[in-house]
């Protein structure tokens, strides 16, 4: 199964990173889950809202019931935000290296050869299993590398054995 077909590109803010000689095999956005923790914050802090409303309102704080809604104010902008930041952060694995893009505003891409790569194992939760994520951890020789591990990446055993598969070529494949 590829998790990129031929047809398609990468967005244009993957796509700048690509050498002209190399083309993209997978390309992956992080799994949703990676937002689980600000929707709880957004939430939680509405339900907390609301209680406080209530709470200063009997009280007759008006002046107390504004920071309280200015502060859920921050908390749903904080989601947005983060939101925003999930919808540009892809994990791209070409013909010759592994790529992870991330930010919004201050844009990081950490980089692996291929080549360099000596050992790839994927690790899962339980919260992982159930939802459909897990945690690449990459290893090289010599240094350290920029990419050592990738959370959040949706189809975990798929995208190792298709990794795998490009790390290790050769089996019984007959279009050689």
């Amino acid at each position: 199964m590829r998790l990129v077909t031929h047809g398609d590109s990468a967005p244009s803010s993957v796509n700048r990173y690509l050498l002209p000689h190399e083309h993209q095999v997978i390309m992956v956005r992080r799994h949703p889950a990676v937002l689980l923790r600000p929707v709880a914050e957004v939430f939680g802090g509405l339900i907390l809202a609301g209680l406080l409303s209530k709470w200063f309102g009997d009280q007759g704080g008006s002046g107390a019931l504004v920071i309280v809604w200015w502060a859920w104010l921050l908390l749903l902008i904080r989601f947005v935000w983060k939101v925003a930041e999930w919808s540009v952060d892809y994990f791209v694995v070409t013909s010759k290296r592994m790529l992870l893009t991330t930010g919004l505003i201050t844009r990081k891409v950490a980089m692996m050869p291929l080549g360099k790569v000596t050992d790839m194992s994927f690790q899962r939760s339980l919260l992982g299993r159930m939802l459909g994520y897990g945690e690449f951890v990459l290893e090289s020789a010599g240094q350290d590398q920029a990419l050592s591990t990738v959370t959040y990446i949706p189809y975990p055993e798929t995208l190792y054995l298709e990794v795998c598969q490009m790390l290790f070529p050769g089996g019984n494949d007959s279009d050689d």
